[in-house]
């Protein structure tokens, strides 16, 4: 059965996929699987510095109550017009969101926005990844025409900077 398939980050961007991903659901009469990819710290069994299984039992249950947590803020006490379906996969986000929407017929959803040349170089677009490696339409939400705002708000409050009341107007 096909379903709207969602990544779910806790920034502005993976709400407004989020948000848009309950759209799509709603229109299409669908299922919508939220999608929260996790990664054990220091690589995990398997890796060169392995951690050992509690360890893992708690980064499992650390990633389920942030899910939680994303989608109480997002859906907030009312329940949606629409069937969530919550899911934590160990994982890279794009590997997993691509393994989650195998389906030809799903639609996978995720957050894009502006990303410098340092921040390319550090942490690949899982949006980029999921076009490339996708089975199914992949539909990229742009960030919130808001975000540019916030983030020139968070950075003079981060700089101490004086705040120059002809902004507000």
């Amino acid at each position: 059965m096909p379903k709207v398939v969602v990544g779910v980050s806790e920034g502005l961007g993976g709400l407004g996929a989020l948000h848009r991903a309950a759209v799509e659901a709603r229109l299409r009469q669908v299922e919508l699987c939220a999608v929260l990819a996790w990664q054990a710290p220091e690589g995990g069994p398997g890796g060169r510095t392995s951690c050992g299984v509690p360890v893992l039992a708690l980064c499992r249950s650390a990633a389920a109550d942030r899910l939680r947590e994303v989608l109480d803020t997002t859906f907030g006490a009312g329940t949606p017009a629409v069937t969530v379906t919550g899911l934590t996969v160990r994982g890279t986000a794009g590997a997993v969101l691509v393994d989650v929407a195998r389906d030809p017929e799903d639609l996978l959803v995720v957050g894009s926005g502006p990303r410098g040349p340092l921040r390319r170089l550090l942490r690949p677009s899982v949006a980029r990844h999921v076009l490339r490696h996708a089975a199914c339409p992949v539909l990229t939400v742009p960030p919130s025409p808001l975000r540019a705002e916030y983030e020139a708000a968070h950075r003079r409050n981060s700089w101490r900077l004086p705040l120059d009341v002809r902004e507000l107007a």
